[in-house]
């Protein structure tokens, strides 16, 4: 697909392939990646693209399947203008490039507990966009504000009232583009958040396939949650116990597997295609529905052409 671009001072490459950006190392090339130089160039760039064009913000690929055909659009992926961390009294400002884990680290150096960020895979702009949690804390719980860019380039604030963040959701406009995100964060003592956080490594690679190539959880917990995110433990179910109800762990399909070690987990095992993927998701919900009659939602983000 041809389309005239704006000018700008980052990076714009042409026909750039998308499997070597995600986690999962699968998919097609997209018709551009931008990368953009700060905010200023972003805004500049999306203010005077072409409303017709699609725009397709992406982080560091850590829940993300690109199908094989690839995506017809702008992937906007940012970098090194957008991966600051700053402290400020009880506050942690990020850029949304910066990696969770890093954020985690910084907070707690400074004393503050951001530590649930710790064993979260990805960039910061992901975790705000789906209000990502572990251990009984969400982005929810910590958001005090986010900064985006809107599609026709305008600089927004938005409150997490603005976002609706909700279980593994949140509303934000398409083609809108998080850049910036304030998190504040309780008092503690370094020493031991950074304890807490390696406790929390330890038990998370003692139960996750953390040294396989995943995406993180393959499918939202199909009940039990709270319309803030929150876990209701009274009636909650996870989506690995219903998936292996329907003897589905270990399932494969072509280079996929759901994992031996943690049935939610979707794992490239060697040489998969986006369609093996994918396909072996969908057989997994046919599957889980048949048993049980639960209709999974997927958690990892699908994009592209078959």
């Amino acid at each position: 697909m041809s389309f005239d671009l704006p000018p700008v001072r980052g990076t714009l490459t042409a026909n750039r392939p998308l499997a070597d950006l995600t986690w999962l190392r699968v998919g097609g090339p997209a018709d551009w990646l931008f990368q953009p130089a700060d905010e200023a160039d972003l805004a500049q760039f999306l203010k005077a693209l072409d409303p017709g064009v699609k725009v397709f913000p992406m982080g560091v690929g850590s829940n993300l399947i690109v199908r094989d055909g690839g995506l017809r659009a702008v992937v906007i992926r940012l970098g090194r203008g957008f991966n600051q961390i700053e402290v400020a009294g009880d506050t942690v400002t990020a850029g949304t490039a910066a990696l969770d884990s890093h954020v985690a680290r910084k907070a707690a150096d400074a004393g503050l507990d951001l530590t649930f960020l710790r064993t979260i895979p990805g960039s910061i702009g992901g975790a705000v966009r789906m209000n990502a949690g572990c251990y009984g804390h969400y982005v929810a719980d910590v958001l005090v504000s986010a900064r985006a860019i809107t599609r026709k380039g305008e600089v927004v604030t938005l409150t997490p009232a603005d976002l609706d963040l909700r279980y593994r959701q949140s509303r934000l406009p398409e083609g809108w583009v998080l850049t910036q995100a304030t998190f504040r964060g309780l008092k503690g003592a370094p020493h031991d958040l950074h304890e807490r956080m390696d406790e929390q490594i330890a038990r998370r690679d003692a139960s996750q396939p953390t040294k396989e190539r995943s995406a993180g959880s393959t499918f939202r917990n199909p009940a039990g949650f709270s319309s803030t995110g929150r876990a209701d433990d009274t009636h909650e179910l996870k989506a690995w116990k219903v998936i292996d109800d329907a003897g589905m762990r270990g399932a494969k399909r072509g280079g996929a597997q759901m994992s031996p070690k943690h049935s939610n987990f979707l794992i490239n095992a060697g040489g998969a295609t986006a369609a093996d993927l994918e396909g072996l998701g969908e057989q997994v919900r046919k599957k889980v529905y048949e048993s049980s009659g639960i209709k999974l939602e997927w958690e990892i983000m699908r994009v592209g052409d078959p």
